[in-house]
Order: structure tokens, then sequence, then C-alpha cells
């Protein structure tokens, strides 16, 4: 797909260089038009014997010397274009589809509630945070319901990360949304995989030992609106009960060996991508952002840097990164 729009773009560029040279160009026509349209797109042996006669046929070392430039010149701007990223854009909902108020109740942390986040950096709706105290969650008191997140929109208070992602996109995509196609079964099986066996692989590897413990508290408490005392209760406190936490989740879900099976879930997850640049196509679906959630809050700790080093999930992280693009989150 990127060679074709970059052979597509090449004329352009051919008559781009002929307008900012003053019609230049034009007085080399056709024998240096032909010399540059071989040296930007002849690649069999016929194309190499074109261009050694092109070339023989100028007499004026002159000439000789602009068409060799200007093809080299238009065969290095191709050459570049062909390699630069390809860019993937949000999908911001229509304005009067965008909720006034949204205020995400969360753990920095918590892989459920990144899940959420991408969704709405996504589609680049506004929200605020209130990070939660994991041991007196005070900031939750307020709700009958105890976990996170806790996603307040415009008043009403939705529930359970896959939930509100799925109410958010009845209300922000609805035209989507009622639409069914067979593609709804596989990104349904791969949201479910994630809720399902992604997210037990990750406590495991974040608490596996207390260094790491630690680490992630680190990431915690610095995203958190935490006094002095509770930073350093919520660091330690936290970090000695996750570790055990995570052994015991270890034990549950049958994890001999913690880094192996975050692997293998990466490389589930890109066999199932079968050589798409996205679970959804060309762009990213429901499944995509919920994988990505997920691993947002561990790519740069030690089990995300071994993650992305050890499997192939490397390039389509950095493809949802790009895609996905700035936190739409409201800086208080």
């Amino acid at each position: 797909m990127r060679r074709a729009s970059t052979l597509a773009s090449l004329p352009r560029l051919s008559r781009s260089l002929s307008t900012a040279h003053g019609g230049a160009a034009s007085t080399l026509a056709p024998a240096t038009y032909g010399l540059l349209q071989v040296a930007l797109y002849g690649t069999t042996s016929t194309g190499s014997q074109a261009r050694r006669r092109w070339l023989d046929s100028f007499s004026g070392g002159s000439g000789r010397k602009l068409a060799i430039g200007v093809a080299g010149t238009l065969a290095s701007v191709a050459v570049a274009t062909s390699l630069a990223p390809e860019v993937y854009a949000k999908e911001p909902p229509p304005a009067a589809l965008v909720p006034k108020e949204v205020v995400l109740y969360q753990y920095e942390a918590c892989p459920f509630c990144n899940k959420v986040k991408a969704f709405l950096d996504y589609h680049d709706i506004p929200y605020k945070v209130v990070e939660v105290n994991p041991l007196s969650k005070k900031e939750i008191k307020w709700s009958e319901y105890k976990k996170v997140p806790i996603l307040m929109v415009d008043g009403e208070q939705l529930v359970d990360s896959s939930a509100i992602i799925d109410q958010l996109n009845s209300k922000i995509v609805p035209e989507r949304a009622a639409a069914s196609s067979p593609d709804d079964d596989e990104e349904k099986k791969w949201r479910q995989w994630v809720d399902n066996h992604l997210v037990h692989m990750l406590s495991p590897n974040i608490y596996r030992n207390t260094l790491e413990a630690l680490e992630s508290f680190d990431y915690i408490t610095s995203n958190g609106n935490f006094s002095y005392t509770e930073k350093i209760s919520v660091k330690y406190a936290g970090a000695a009960a996750m570790y055990f936490v995570s052994k015991k989740l270890k034990k549950k879900y049958n994890i001999t060996d913690e880094r192996a099976s975050l692997y293998e879930a990466a490389e589930t997850w890109v066999d199932a991508l079968n050589g798409r640049d996205f679970l959804g196509g060309s762009k990213p679906n429901l499944a995509d952002l919920a994988v990505f959630g997920v691993l947002r809050p561990i790519r740069y700790l030690r089990s995300g840097k071994d993650m992305v080093e050890h499997t192939r999930i490397g390039e389509w992280y950095s493809r949802m990164e790009q895609a996905v693009g700035e936190p739409a989150r409201i800086k208080a």
C-alpha cells in the first residue's frame, strides 16, 4: 500500500520540480523527461538499457549533468518518502456527540482504567482524572461501586471498563455501534481475550520481584495527587501487598514463568493481526484499543521493555502510539 501511494506521487514530484524551476525542466524534453521517468520507475534490465541510451543521447556535458542531477534528486526524494512512517489519524466524534464533562476515577497503573483512557484518547474526548488512593479509596467513598474505573459522563456513573467502552461507543459512534459485520465476532473474541487472559499476565510481571514492584509504585505515586506521607505509604505498603498478590495470581493462573507467559501472549496477539496494521485493518478497532490500553502502563517499565525486546509486538505498539496520539486528559 505504501509503495503504491509513493509511486502515485512521483509524477506530481516531477511536475512540482518543473514548476519550481520556472519550467526549466520542460526545455529538457522529451529525452530528459524520459530519463527522469526511468530513474524514478525503472527497475528492470530493459529500464537500465533505456537509461544508458538516454544518457548517451546528450552531446552537451551540461545537459547530461543537469538531467542526472535532477533524476538523482527525485530518486532520493522518492526513497525518503517510501521510508517515512505512515500517519494514522485519530477519530474524534462530531462535536455535538462529545460529552460536556467526563471524569475518570482510576489507579494510574490499572490495566482496566487504561483501557478506558485509550478509548477516550483515540476519540479525542477531554476528560479529568481523579487518582484514587488504593489503600483508603477515600476518593470513591461516595459511590456504592468500590472498584475502578468509575467514569462520570455528564453526571451519569458508568462502571466496568468493557461496559463503559460499549456505552461510550454507542453514544459517540452510533452508526458504527448499530452496524454489524463478520469482523464484529473477531473484535469481540479478542476483547474477551484481553479481559480473561492478557490482563492476568501483567501483575505477575509488574510485581515479579521487590525492585520491579517498587518501580511500578514509583510510577503510580508520581502520577497521583498524593501528599508526601501518602506517597511513602502507598509506595511501600502497596508494593509489598501487590508482590504477594502477584504470587497468588501466578498460582491461580498456573503461570510458571512470568516473562515467558507475557511473551507468549504478545506473540499470540501479533499472530491474530495476520499481517494487518491493526486488528481493525487500516485503523484500530476496540480490540486494538483494549490491548494497547492494558499494555500502555507497563510499556516503559522493565517488564514492558523486555516484552518489546523479545517479541514482535513493538511495531504494532508503535503504530498504536501514533494512532492514539497525545492524551486527551485535562490537566488540573
